[in-house]
């Protein structure tokens, strides 16, 4: 599948999708943001697929919102601003529920817009020479795709505020040590290395990881108590499944298991 503002291929148990607008630094539209949507369902509807990555084609990973195609319109920009702001918010928050683990691997600039696309990515695998920023303020404007909520839960609210207020761009580094980077590697082994995290999670019980990602989200939003009282809901939920039987048999007979995803 090639659309327009994207080019998606298959790479072993994932979906590979590629930002690909790279003259414009990979900056998201209505059209972006339809595809990307259109691919995570591509993706959640083929069994094979174990995983969802998305990369971005150039020297960025996404520098934010066309701001160029918003300017566009002259005059009070309010109504498509709203109506951009609100497909872009639906369609992010459809990849963070997705139920497949999704991976961000940043290349580049991950800026503003690009930063709320990774925020909303399970896991993230950075170049060693990519750069992460709030970057709104710089031009007088407010995170408007969720940024201001999930970067404080991300990062803590004293350098998420920092990062907002400021519009600093700081290093993938930086962003490992803060919470939001899972792995940094050289640029030049940002595909393989992501690569090997998708098949390792490829080895998982699907029913697991999408009851691991549940439970991580649970965490981020709720008191001790009923966090701790939902992991025994889940976990009972999940001991009747096969996968976990099956878990459990291959421990017993050092062997490797054969997870069926239910």
């Amino acid at each position: 599948m090639s659309l327009e503002a994207i080019t998606v291929e298959r790479r072993g148990a994932a979906l590979w999708v590629h930002l690909n607008r790279p003259d414009a630094l990979n900056s998201l539209t209505l059209e972006m943001a339809r595809d990307l949507e259109l691919a995570i369902e591509t993706a959640e509807a083929d069994p094979a697929v174990r995983a969802f990555v998305i990369t971005g084609t150039g020297r960025a990973f996404c520098a934010g919102a066309d701001l160029a195609a918003l300017n566009a319109y002259g005059g009070s920009i309010m109504e498509p601003l709203e109506h951009f702001l609100a497909e872009l918010g639906r369609v992010l928050r459809r990849i963070e529920l997705s139920r497949l683990p999704v991976l961000a691997a940043v290349n580049g600039l991950a800026l503003a817009g690009g930063l709320e696309l990774v925020l909303c990515c399970d896991l993230v695998v950075s170049a060693e020479d990519a750069r992460f920023g709030d970057a709104h303020a710089n031009y007088g404007l407010l995170p408007g795709g969720g940024g201001s909520i999930r970067l404080p839960r991300k990062i803590g609210p004293a350098r998420a505020t920092y990062l907002m207020m400021t519009g600093e761009f700081v290093s993938a580094r930086e962003m490992e040590r803060a919470g939001l980077v899972s792995r940094v590697v050289p640029a030049e082994a940002l595909v393989d290395s992501t690569q090997a995290v998708v098949e390792m999670l490829a080895a998982k019980s699907p029913l697991g990881l999408v009851h691991i990602k549940e439970l991580a989200a649970i965490a981020g939003d709720c008191i001790l108590e009923d966090g701790l009282r939902q992991e025994l809901e889940i976990i009972g939920a999940y001991a009747a499944s096969h996968d976990l039987r099956e878990g459990l048999a291959a421990f017993a007979e050092k062997r490797e298991p054969e997870f069926k995803g239910k």
